[in-house]
């Protein structure tokens, strides 16, 4: 029906996650109608973010220099960490602006399920962090689902010997949510009325 060069298009977009065959039809057409100077754009994006964008050795946040923004400003609060699922959960903790300390990212969640278990994720790097001693704080802000809690408590479980204190996220995100979808209210509710674990 369409070229297969469009076909090959609208398949690739819709890889993506959320994007179903007919938006992904709507995209492809979208973008073969825009100039050839803006589709370059796009496309020279995506490569430099490729080419440029890795994990931050200390938090394994995405960055494009030795070290993440937040492991790299002085400014932070050094004996806090938040630990977090993926880098996008960052973005609606820094929404609120009542974080100032350090992050950590999992790059996931326990889920037996799928075949993730604890040596999968970035756990036994939290883990080092916490030994060198400089934390006195952690806030567990995995997402408030079933995997989620399962990293949250098994998180919990490991840091009780090193005597930090550990808190988690409060109520106020709702259950089987995502904190990429929280807006800034509801989730500085969260972060303020966190509880020890």
């Amino acid at each position: 029906m369409f070229p297969k060069t469009v076909e090959s298009l609208v398949n690739e977009l819709a890889k993506l996650p959320g994007i179903g065959p007919k938006t992904a039809q709507r995209l492809a057409f979208f973008l073969l109608k825009t100039p050839a100077a803006e589709a370059k754009k796009l496309a020279e994006a995506i490569n430099a973010a490729k080419d440029t964008v890795v994990f931050c050795p200390i938090c394994f946040n995405l960055t494009d220099q030795k070290t993440c923004q937040f492991c790299s400003n002085p400014e932070r609060d050094k004996n806090r960490i938040c630990i977090v699922e993926d880098a996008k959960d960052i973005i609606p903790i820094e929404r609120t602006q009542d974080y100032k300390g350090l992050y950590h990212v999992l790059q996931g969640a326990i889920s037996p399920i799928d075949g993730i278990g604890p040596e999968e994720l970035r756990i036994k790097e939290l883990i080092d962090r916490l030994k060198k001693g400089e934390i006195k704080e952690i806030i567990v802000a995995t997402n408030p689902n079933i995997e989620g809690e399962a990293t949250a408590l098994y998180i919990a479980k490991l840091v009780k010997p090193l005597e930090i204190k550990t808190t988690r996220i409060a109520s106020g995100l709702p259950v089987g949510g995502d904190l990429e979808y929280a807006d800034e209210i509801t989730l500085s509710r969260a972060l303020e009325g966190r509880q020890e674990i």
